[in-house]
């Protein structure tokens, strides 16, 4: 398959609204999936293109940003702040069920060994655990979105 079949692929896949699909011909396996960044693992590297997360409409998402006005303010008020990551791929929780309330929100104050958050993965719930005692600034990802290793989860303003 050359890439100008490729882009065709995808093109037809965007306009009709197909979220995942894979083909294999022969040697060659294509698998597409739209709405989350997939790495390109098994391409030779001077064949590889970085790839954008798409919204499913088609359209590449734009990555979460704060606003423009938020700048050098920001980056100063960030800094001393401790993220917590997602030590595995897979769908991040807030609550331990749906309808119960988060396990913390932010302005919430944590100690190290608390659980934070849910991340489902191969249908077992791991308990994510605060790593320190601190203040939660901010939650950086929604309920139900797939993460992925090294995601950052939280911000906690240590004590």
């Amino acid at each position: 398959m050359n890439q100008k079949e490729l882009r065709e692929l995808i093109e037809f896949l965007i306009e009709k609204d197909i979220a995942e699909f894979e083909l294999e011909r022969g040697d060659v396996k294509v698998r597409v999936k739209r709405g989350v960044l997939v790495a390109a693992t098994a391409m030779p590297l001077h064949t590889a293109a970085p790839l954008a997360p798409l919204s499913p409409s088609g359209v590449p998402a734009e990555p979460l940003m704060e606003s423009p006005g938020a700048g050098k303010t920001s980056a100063s008020a960030d800094e001393g702040l401790h993220v917590v990551k997602s030590p595995i791929v897979g769908t991040f929780y807030e609550s331990p069920s749906p309808g119960s309330p988060p396990f913390v929100k932010p302005g919430d104050k944590v100690e190290a060994g608390q659980v934070l958050c849910i991340i489902e993965a191969m249908k077992l719930m791991n308990e994510i655990e605060a790593d320190l005692g601190g203040e939660i600034v901010k939650r950086l990802v929604n309920n139900g979105q797939p993460v992925e290793y090294g995601q950052p989860l939280f911000s906690i303003r240590p004590h």
